[in-house]
């Protein structure tokens, strides 16, 4: 792949773990995350807190996950501290039925390409990354004014609700937060976008 093209790719801020670490350490493609992702490093982690009691997850995850921020790049993981939008979104669904089979509809989804999906580090969600920036750019007959980040809230509630009544798939509200974090489990099975890879 030429450095052309990897210069056009989306950034946004990778931080190392633990989540009370606000500065980033470098930037990251969608690239850098899949084979972040794919190449094992955070493997040990991923199996450790699948195996805990669901109630031990949400502390494990905090102390040992490695993680990025997919809307944009920080210098802080702050919203007042968003230097650039990368003009993605990641969607989180937790506690799903069936993890493969959302993850083949979200795949096929006729409105939204994927750029990157995988698996949760419990196992049981999916984090599904998409770009929003058709969107945006239609967006100027009724929001002329809006930034990428006033109108990434907008682009989640249009998103959220379409997936609900499509899919009856309920997006994390905390998902609405243009510096939220998301956590970098290992998933070999990962989803790139093939345009990107």
């Amino acid at each position: 792949m030429s450095s052309d093209f990897l210069d056009f790719l989306p950034r946004f801020s990778y931080f190392s773990r633990p989540i009370t670490n606000t500065q980033p350490s470098m930037e990251y493609t969608l690239l850098d995350a899949y084979h972040y992702i794919i190449g094992g490093v955070s493997e040990l982690a991923t199996e450790t807190c699948r195996s805990l009691p669901e109630d031990r997850r949400k502390v494990f995850k905090k102390t040992h996950f490695d993680y990025c921020t997919f809307s944009g790049i920080f210098t802080g993981r702050n919203s007042e501290n968003l230097v650039r939008h990368s003009m993605l979104f990641c969607f989180d669904f937790d506690h799903l039925q069936d993890v493969e089979a959302t993850f083949g509809q979200l795949i096929n989804d006729r409105y939204f390409e994927t750029m990157l999906l995988f698996r949760s580090p419990s196992g049981d969600g999916l984090k599904w990354v998409v770009s929003m920036e058709q969107n945006y750019l239609r967006r100027e007959k009724y929001f002329p004014d809006d930034t990428p980040a006033k109108y990434h809230p907008i682009f989640f509630e249009a998103v959220k609700q379409y997936l609900f009544s499509t899919y009856q798939l309920e997006a994390d509200g905390k998902c609405k937060d243009v510096a939220r974090a998301c956590f970098l489990p290992y998933d070999p099975q990962a989803y790139i976008n093939p345009k990107l890879s």
